[in-house]
């Protein structure tokens, strides 16, 4: 029986990682896979997947008006699938989510999100809401702040590298712009 699965985490826990070895391990057992990210997120070329430690595949990419459900019955048409992986997750709308339970639902197919659950302000993606809300399995992957506890937030730096409190929910980058801190350190950045 599919479930809908969502792997999050602060920025630098190894989603992108996660999800590669994931894809991996069913194309090893003979099976096929279907990788999408977001099209707004082309860091590391369009219509890839990458990690850090230089690993990467070919991707669908999907614009937030996309449908899924109809994207992903047409690559059936082409071959069977046996897991769907969706990188970047926290930019799905909500309609996109609806459409990947359908895909769960009614054509058997399991659906595995990797994304961030909080931007930098520590607000809810919409596509991480809801996600939370009607995923079957939440799966928290782990990093660590620079005090050694668990990072479960993250800061955005600005160019001088101090930690930003206002703008775009929305703003592409890595480790020059973004630091993964626990709750303690976000606080102390932002709140306090």
């Amino acid at each position: 029986m599919a479930q809908l699965y969502f792997y999050y985490s602060a920025m630098n826990a190894g989603k992108s990682t996660s999800l590669l070895q994931s894809s991996y391990n069913y194309r090893e057992r003979g099976m096929n896979t279907l990788v999408m990210t977001a099209s707004i997120d082309d860091r590391y070329g369009v219509g890839k997947v990458a990690s850090r430690i230089g690993i990467e595949t070919e991707a669908q990419v999907f614009a937030s008006g996309d449908n899924l459900a109809n994207m992903i019955e047409a690559a059936l048409e082409e071959q069977p699938l046996h897991c769907i992986l969706i990188d970047e997750s926290q930019f799905l709308s909500k309609e996109q989510v609806k459409q990947l339970t359908h895909v769960v639902d009614n054509l058997d197919i399991p659906v595995l999100c990797y994304g961030l659950k909080t931007d930098f302000q520590g607000e809810l993606f919409t596509g991480s809401q809801y996600l939370v809300a009607w995923a079957d399995k939440l799966v928290e992957l782990k990093t660590i702040c620079h005090c050694g506890r668990k990072a479960n937030m993250v800061v955005r730096l600005d160019g001088e590298g101090k930690p930003m409190q206002e703008g775009e929910q929305v703003a592409i980058g890595g480790n020059e712009s973004y630091e993964s801190v626990c709750r303690k350190h976000f606080r102390e950045f932002l709140w306090d």
